[in-house]
């Protein structure tokens, strides 16, 4: 039984509990429980390997899960489909991106604004503004093509582009892969401020320290279990965690 809610408690954006994830003999998540809550940023760090990116391709509905999934409220079932949680705000900013190389900027971040146009909303281009605000780099390259951009501003496409669906849970797949320190820095320090926006944020991350250091709350995934989860502060100073992620180098 779940307990009383309290009023003064954010809205839980996402409930999932028990998710297990199988390849066919293969186990890639067992009996996987977190929370998201409305401007909260929750993090999921873990080695490579460790089933992160198989957990959002499950949480979105691009693979088949067992368990008990709660999206705003609404309990989802297993025929629940990729199309109609990203109508219903549920949006993900993929690993490699997946950008339009051979279209511009403009183009792509209008792209992130389909649905919501098919929908009947007609606010794209106040919407674009707000996302050059966020990302400025992405004003002075509105025109350019997304191909030609360098990994950082790939990366903040990709988010803006995510930002133009006006999301109500973002999910995040190591949006620092492949970045440089100063890169990474400017990423995480975006994705804090995405806090003031309302938005619900999960951030699935191998580099543990960047992570800890911007979100609320923090799960470790090893192997497919959870080995531990807390406070993203308590996350940092556990010995368990400064030991396996936080040690010589930091990176996770």
């Amino acid at each position: 039984m779940n307990a009383a809610i309290d009023p003064a408690e954010p809205e839980i954006v996402l409930d999932a509990a028990g998710l297990s994830v199988a390849y066919g003999k293969v186990t890639a998540l067992r009996d996987v429980s977190l929370k998201v809550r409305k401007g909260e940023i929750v993090t999921v760090i873990g080695p490579n390997g460790a089933g992160k990116t198989t957990l959002l391709s499950a949480l979105i509905g691009l693979l088949p899960v067992r368990g008990e999934l709660v999206y705003l409220g609404e309990r989802q079932g297993p025929g629940r489909s990729v199309e109609k949680l990203v109508r219903q705000g549920m949006t993900l900013v993929p690993e490699k991106r997946e950008l339009f190389a051979e279209m511009s900027v403009e183009d792509n971040l209008l792209m992130g604004a389909f649905d919501r146009y098919r929908a009947g909303h007609r606010d794209e281009l106040e919407t674009m503004d707000q996302v050059f605000d966020i990302f400025p780099r992405l004003r002075e390259r509105r025109q350019q093509m997304a191909g030609t951009l360098s990994g950082g501003e790939r990366q903040m496409l990709a988010m803006g582009r995510a930002l133009m669906a006006k999301p109500k849970l973002l999910l995040l797949d190591e949006p620092s892969l492949g970045l440089a320190p100063l890169i990474i820095k400017e990423i995480f320090r975006t994705v804090a401020r995405l806090r003031k926006t309302g938005v619900a944020i999960l951030l699935v991350e191998q580099n543990a320290r960047a992570a800890l250091q911007v979100a609320d709350y923090g799960y470790v995934l090893e192997t497919g279990d959870l080995s531990l989860a807390g406070p993203s502060r308590d996350l940092a100073n556990d010995p368990r965690v400064i030991e396996s992620y936080l040690g010589l180098g930091g990176r996770g």
